[in-house]
């Protein structure tokens, strides 16, 4: 196996991101971002992509900046955004699909100094990924299914992500079964380990695989969601 895990010195660098954010700061230090984080992120991506092949064989992985990896700089030009320029955590996407990146569904992580996180699916509709999603789960027999696969999730200690409305969308009757999925902005799953695990390649491509396989009936879900979108 090429990737080995990440250094010990890749969470420490994270936080002093947090004490140090700016710019002029990462510049001095972007030889050692490029070492702790840049460079094994990319060998992780081959590594595990690899394993997730074995679940979903049209994975997309590959291991660029805006593909499977994100840039450390933040986008602070929209508005309500965090101003700090530079991220302490850095995330990792393992797609499947058309479309933008954050609207297909996907395997993802994250690791910072507080935390690894473990998710797939898709945290947040777009109105073309909402639509589409409200008319899968307007198949009373789909709710059903989709209800009953988050309950075994949560049964196996995964979490699934909050309902992000507070009012059922228009034509829908509160009173139908399941009628609390029409609640949802998104449809995820997640679960949130120790960070220092990243630091164990082994362990960590192993853990990520059984959680991730784990997690497949609802990426499953998503995916077949996402074939749904109209063009507009």
């Amino acid at each position: 196996m090429d990737f080995k895990g990440f250094s010990k010195k890749t969470l420490p660098f994270l936080e002093a991101i947090r004490k140090n954010n700016n710019k002029e700061w990462f510049e001095a230090h972007r030889s050692e971002y490029e070492k702790v984080i840049l460079n094994p992120s990319r060998t992780f991506v081959v590594e595990m992509g690899e394993h997730l092949m074995a679940l979903e064989p049209t994975i997309d992985f590959e291991p660029k900046i805006n593909k499977a990896l994100f840039r450390i700089y933040r986008d602070t030009r929209r508005m309500g955004a965090n101003k700090e320029p530079l991220k302490s955590r850095i995330g990792i996407i393992f797609t499947q699909g058309k479309g933008s990146r954050l609207q297909r569904s996907s395997f993802y992580m994250h690791f910072s100094p507080d935390e690894l996180f473990i998710s797939v699916g898709v945290r947040w509709f777009e109105k073309p990924m909402l639509n589409a999603y409200r008319e899968y789960i307007n198949d009373s027999r789909k709710r059903e299914e989709l209800n009953k696969l988050l309950h075994n999730l949560m049964d196996k200690g995964y979490s699934v992500i909050d309902k992000g409305y507070k009012r059922f969308p228009r034509g829908v009757n509160a009173d139908m079964m399941y009628s609390h999925l029409f609640l949802y902005k998104g449809m995820a799953t997640y679960k949130i380990l120790d960070p220092k695990l990243i630091e164990d390649g082994e362990k960590l491509i192993d853990t990520l695989y059984k959680i991730y396989e784990d997690m497949l009936p609802l990426q499953q879900i998503v995916y077949d969601i996402s074939l749904r979108v109209k063009e507009e």
